[in-house]
């Protein structure tokens, strides 16, 4: 993926997930599908991860050569995902997510060749995990719309 492509994909996915932390309650409890995430549950999900990917992207642009996988269902019991504030999760995620673009418009051309390791996935590259931010959000705002517009009800 080219930057400005990068750049393009992070402030539209930014921009439709901002949006859906305003939903109704009604809407932010809907799931995609039987046994699946709620929207609410996606959107602190979306939260978690853009903090856990801006801190890998900068430890590995900071020299570290291997960075930890994290349990998201572990962490939505832990951390109470049904009961956390939505509008603190909205505000952590638009700071993160401009930090993320900043570093990513600064060190995406310049810092992208170095490579790590991944608990799960092995070796990647730093581009690669840049590329990551963008490309998560979009999958998980694609099950939100499901949620919203699809079959599923609860």
């Amino acid at each position: 993926m080219t930057l400005p492509a990068l750049v393009d994909l992070l402030h539209s996915t930014s921009n439709e997930t901002l949006a859906r932390f305003d939903l109704p309650e009604a809407s932010l409890d809907r799931t995609y599908g039987p046994g699946k995430w709620s929207v609410r549950r996606i959107l602190h999900h979306l939260t978690d991860a853009e903090v856990v990917l801006c801190q890998r992207i900068s430890s590995v642009i900071s020299g570290e050569t291997s960075v930890k996988g994290f349990d998201q269902d572990a962490w939505c019991a832990a951390l109470d995902y049904d009961g956390e504030p939505l509008p603190l999760k909205k505000r952590v995620y638009a700071a993160v997510r401009e930090l993320n673009i900043h570093l990513i418009e600064k060190h995406f051309e310049r810092e992208g060749h170095r490579l790590f390791s991944h608990s799960t996935y092995g070796e990647r590259t730093l581009q690669q995990e840049m590329e990551k931010v963008a490309l998560h959000n979009r999958d998980h705002l694609e099950q939100i719309r499901t949620a919203l517009h699809g079959t599923d009800r609860s």
